[in-house]
């Protein structure tokens, strides 16, 4: 990532010198998947990847929104912001319209924006760039906003401009991950606790390997299941799911067999990620491996959003020596991780894309994952 060509583009779009250089990371899920939402535990770890914006003030009123990617500019004036815009700039204007909802001054801006965090694949590319956004504009605005505040703008950017349905989990650990650890996060409370993945002292990595199957947050599937959840916690007389504490009890008063398999999934979700966080508190990094093979399970089997292509992955990562597997994001399609013995990860990759070519797949993408920090300033 050329900081130097972001900085010189910016310039040129801005005619003048960007007030600094802003980060923030994709994350990748551990444990705890469709869980945020319903008022339960996730365990994610920021990413080396990362989206970074130059950001300057301009006096015309205007949000002048670059993408190096895309090579594509976007000016809108900022009395002419409008939830339910669509496109990549969306995710960097729906920041300044959430900030100024929020009470907050902002004015016209100039953002250039570059980003190496994969689309579609459930890293929380939108999410890394919302969080960039919002560490610049904290800091040239001078706008006091503590960490978990600044996850929640974000998260109101993605909910209510861009549309998408999505918890806070993907802001906050963009926000609030630090290097080497992962984030145990309560999504009642916004509790958190940093948990130590030290991985290479275990003799262990991470293998993060992108099925190249393109999903999105947007379509109806993400929100039927939201939906789902909340008429069944209705049912229950509960605040939300994670309040189940007999779920047997529970099942048997839900209605459909699809409402009762969602509902499994969360609860038992809840579950292991809790017993996840514990198992790394104790060091026993070994023993997460059981935990993302039952994960993956669940969400194929009751949650229903695995797709074929994550399914073979998983499969043959397994085969292939992974001490456990399982699909992260969102759902159809994206990314799985498989937790490997150091050095063997890149070998499970190989392995996966042999059974991509074989069944007729498209080529896979993979790297070994290491926790890095959430959202700051690079320059």
């Amino acid at each position: 990532m050329d900081i130097q060509q972001l900085s010189s583009d910016h310039r040129t779009q801005a005619g003048r010198e960007p007030e600094g250089v802003w980060f923030a990371p994709g994350r990748v899920n551990l444990i705890g998947e469709h869980t945020d939402y319903n008022d339960g535990f996730v365990l994610p770890f920021a990413l080396e990847k990362k989206a970074v914006v130059a950001v300057s003030r301009r006096d015309d009123g205007v949000v002048s929104m670059r993408s190096e990617e895309l090579d594509e500019q976007v000016d809108v004036a900022i009395a002419d912001l409008e939830p339910g815009t669509e496109g990549w700039s969306s995710y960097l204007a729906g920041v300044v319209w959430a900030l100024r909802q929020s009470g907050q001054e902002v004015s016209g801006v100039t953002i250039t924006l570059t980003s190496d965090v994969p689309l579609g694949a459930g890293l929380s590319s939108s999410a890394a760039i919302e969080c960039a956004v919002v560490a610049a504009l904290c800091d040239v605005f001078g706008l006091d906003i503590d960490p978990m505040e600044r996850a929640r703008v974000a998260q109101l950017a993605e909910n209510a401009y861009v549309g998408a349905p999505t918890g806070l989990l993907d802001q906050a650990a963009s926000t609030l991950c630090r290097e080497d650890f992962g984030l145990f996060l309560d999504c009642r409370s916004f509790e958190t606790a940093q948990v130590p993945l030290p991985m290479a002292e275990a003799g262990l990595e991470i293998l993060v390997l992108d099925t190249k199957t393109p999903h999105s947050h947007v379509d109806g599937e993400y929100g039927a299941r939201r939906r789902t959840c909340e008429e069944a916690a209705a049912i229950l007389g509960v605040p939300a799911l994670r309040d189940v504490t007999d779920l047997d009890a529970a099942l048997a008063q839900l209605p459909d067999e699809t409402m009762r398999k969602r509902v499994r999934h969360v609860v038992t979700e809840n579950s292991r990620t809790v017993e996840a966080y514990e198992v790394a508190r104790s060091g026993s990094l070994r023993d997460l491996g059981p935990l993302l093979d039952a994960s993956h399970a669940s969400m194929r089997d009751d949650y229903e959003i695995t797709v074929p292509t994550v399914d073979l992955a998983v499969a043959v990562a397994r085969e292939a020596g992974a001490l456990g597997a399982r699909m992260t994001g969102g759902g159809f399609g994206g990314c799985i991780i498989a937790l490997c013995e150091a050095g063997s990860g890149d070998g499970i990759g190989q392995r996966v894309s042999e059974a991509y070519a074989a069944a007729g797949y498209g080529a896979p993408q993979w790297f070994i994952a290491t926790p890095a920090p959430g959202a700051g300033r690079l320059r």
